[in-house]
Formats: structure tokens, sequence, C-alpha cells
């Protein structure tokens, strides 16, 4: 591996492929370090990491998806010893900064109330029996096929028509939703490391049907989610205007759908090339949680995260200065040894795998764990239920030994663009098909 002075973590796409040598390095020499190319101070050692999601007050999420890019509007870093006024002032002039992702308190505990007022145990369990009576039809013709395309042919439309269900799209619009939605997060956009212009708003599609549904449903109520959802209040009691409600439901729809994808497609690779796992999970299904925690501790489907310091603060012993844009590394942080033993080893029987933040930490802490893991259980219990064996295919991936694979080529999620699987069905899945 090259000194880590030439390689940059936000451009290299030699990184792509493999970033833990990368995170490694960078955390043996110190788990909060500087790097060179972009002026980030990136954290990789688990406590700090979990020190930096946890303070809202010293460090802001304003920039929490973007980081260094396009960066803020002016020089930032040591314009002040406590940079909160200037944050403030050109907050409007960052991308995304409609979004819940990007606000801070007291604005952040408001929408995030918002959003926690569309996910109730009540509905989750709802979408949770829907999960269940979909997952099998949803799988029928890739098991019919043999297999293909994992992402394409299953996660995705299962993961996009969940969130659907969620957010109460009308069944007549699902289609369509479908097909605006697939090509998510394929690759590039937000994190790329090949150049582009970030857009202020990608959202205008979600944006203009939820406005349409949420306005009707304040105009004409029902007997459905989406009138919850339009009757929804801060916790003041006032009523949010129509875009608030929209924006977050946008958000839930996409970020929601995107890691879930990278969390089922990793959750496979790992499956499809290990037969004795499958064997132990079809026999013992009530392992599958542990495992899925241990697949997201191992491979997070989020590299990582950014804030921007408000004020000079100390983490790790490592002084971070006023307007420092810090990344937390959330890939590293879960493969810190001081945190889990043999990091880079997956273990299903870990016993503290669960301990992994690939969903944040803190107040930003994603509202959406509990329905990406009913996803991930639903769609690896079904699967391994239905066959036998799981294979990856030589052809797209190569022999045992030489495999190969293609991964969203981002500085922000880690997963893979397309994984092609075999499949051989069982003989009672097979028979309920003929019928």
């Amino acid at each position: 591996m090259p000194e880590l002075e030439e390689l940059n973590f936000f451009t290299d796409t030699n990184l792509v492929a493999d970033p833990y040598p990368y995170m490694e390095a960078m955390r043996q020499g110190c788990p909060v370090r500087r790097e060179p190319h972009q002026n980030v101070m990136v954290v990789t050692g688990y406590e700090e990491a979990v020190a930096v999601f946890g303070d809202a007050e010293t460090f802001s999420s304003c920039t929490a998806v973007t980081g260094p890019f396009p960066g803020f509007p002016i020089q930032i870093e040591g314009a002040a010893e406590d940079v909160s006024d200037l944050i403030e002032q050109y907050r409007e002039q960052l991308p995304f900064s409609d979004q819940v992702t990007v606000m801070d308190p007291p604005k952040h505990t408001d929408h995030r109330a918002l959003l926690m007022g569309l996910i109730t145990p009540k509905r989750l369990k709802a979408n949770e029996d829907f999960m269940w009576a979909h997952a099998d039809a949803a799988l029928a013709p890739y098991l019919s096929a043999g297999g293909g395309d994992y992402i394409a042919d299953f996660a995705q439309p299962f993961t996009l028509a969940i969130i659907a269900d969620l957010l109460g799209v009308p069944e007549e619009d699902r289609a369509e939703f479908a097909a605006k939605m697939s090509h998510q997060g394929s690759g590039g956009g937000v994190g790329s490391t090949s150049s582009g212009t970030i857009g202020h708003s990608p959202l205008e599609y979600l944006y203009e049907k939820f406005s349409h549904y949420i306005a009707d449903r304040r105009a004409n109520p029902r007997d459905d989610a989406l009138t919850e959802m339009a009757n929804a209040t801060f916790p003041d009691g006032s009523t949010p205007e129509v875009m608030d409600v929209v924006r977050i439901a946008a958000n839930l729809y996409t970020a929601g759908q995107e890691t879930t994808v990278r969390l089922l497609s990793t959750a496979l690779k790992i499956l499809a090339d290990d037969p004795e796992l499958q064997q132990l999970l079809r026999s013992e299904p009530s392992r599958i949680p542990n495992f899925i925690e241990e697949t997201l501790r191992i491979e997070s489907p989020v590299k990582g995260d950014f804030r921007l310091a408000r004020r000079a603060t100390v983490v790790g012993g490592v002084e971070v200065p006023a307007g420092a844009t810090v990344m937390v590394m959330n890939g590293a942080a879960n493969r810190d040894p001081r945190q889990f033993e043999n990091p880079d080893t997956f273990d299903v029987d870990r016993s503290n795998a669960r301990r992994h933040i690939s969903f944040g930490r803190g107040p930003h802490s994603c509202p959406g764990a509990p329905l990406a893991r009913a996803e991930a259980k639903v769609a690896l219990d079904r699967l391994l239920a239905a066959t036998t064996e799981i294979r990856l295919s030589e052809d797209h991936h190569g022999a045992p030994g030489a495999r190969r694979f293609n991964y969203v080529p981002t500085f922000i999620l880690r997963g893979l663009t397309d994984l092609h699987l075999e499949v051989a069905v069982a003989e009672d899945a097979a028979a309920e098909d003929a019928s």
C-alpha cells in the first residue's frame, strides 16, 4: 500500500474496492488525524467516533452529507473562536439544507420528532406484516430464473415496495415510483469519486408527488397512512408546512431504501461464498439477526458521516480547530480492535456485534434502523428457506480466490453495484411455485 500522504480517500478510485487498509493505517497513526488532500479531520477510532456523534453542541451537521465538497461558502476554519454564527449565516447556501440530515437542534429536534411520527411502532408492525406477505411473491421470479442480479432483480424492487407501503403510497402509483426511483444511488452523485456538481435538491419527483398527497389528505382525510402524515404535528402541537412533511417523507424514502439495498447485497455476498454459514442459518434462523448485525459491522453501508466543528475542541487527545471539517469513518470505527476482537474477521457469533455504529449514534442516529433490520431479516429468512444452495456466478464474479466485484464509486456509501447469484430451489418451494 502506498504511503498515506499519496492516497486521497475522496478521489482515489483504487480505494473504492477495498478502503480498509487505508482506514487501518489512518487509525494506527492516531484515531483522529488530519488527511492532507481535503484538509479533513478523520476520526477512525470507535470511542472517538461515538463522542463526536453524541456532541451536537460542538459539532454541526450542516455539511453531514457533502463534507468538503463543495465545501463551506467561505473559508471558515480559523475565522473565529466560535463559528456558530457563520454556520447560521450561510446554512441555506449549503447543499441539502432542507433535509433533516443536515439540521441542528432545535430545528432538527422538531423535524426528527415529525419523522418518528411517520414510523411509529404500530406502522412498523403493519409494515413488517406486509414484508412477510410480499417477500415470497417478490422472490418467485428470481427463484424461477435460477438467480440473476440480486440487487436489480430483488433487493431494489423489494425495498422500494416496503418503503412505499410504510409511507402509504397508493397502490396505483407504486409502479411509477419504482420506475422513477430504481436507479437512484447506482453510482456517482453525492460522494462520488468522480467530479460532478451537487444539486441543491435532487428529490423533485418525490417532492411533487408527496406535496400532492399531503395537500389532498389535509383537504380530504381518509383512513390511511398519508392522512396520518398530513395530520402530524411538531412537539409543541403546531402544524408543519406541507413541505416540511414532504421533505421528511422524501428523505425516508430515498435514504432508507439505498442503505438497505447495500446491506442486503453485502449479506448475500458473504453467504454465497460460505456454504456452511448458509446451512447454519437455514437450520437455525434465529441466528439471522446477529448475522445481520455482524454484516453491518464488517461492511457499514455508510463509510462515514461529516460534521463541522463549531468551536475548538479536543477529540481523542487531538486538537480540532473551530471550522474544521470532521469525517467520522463508521467503517473504520466498526473495525477498531479496541472495541472488536479480531475486527477484520466475520464472526456470526460475535457477542457485541450490535455495538457497531453503522446507523450512527446520538441525535442523528438512523431512525429507520428498525425498518432496515426487519427488511433484512425477512429477505434473508425467505431466500434461505426457499433454497438449498446460493452461489456466486463465476461468469460475473470469478472463481473462488479470484473474485471480482464492482462497488458504488463514492466516498460516502459502501456497497456493490451488482451481485450475480445462482440458486438451487428447495423442493417444497418449487412445488409451491408449480401449484
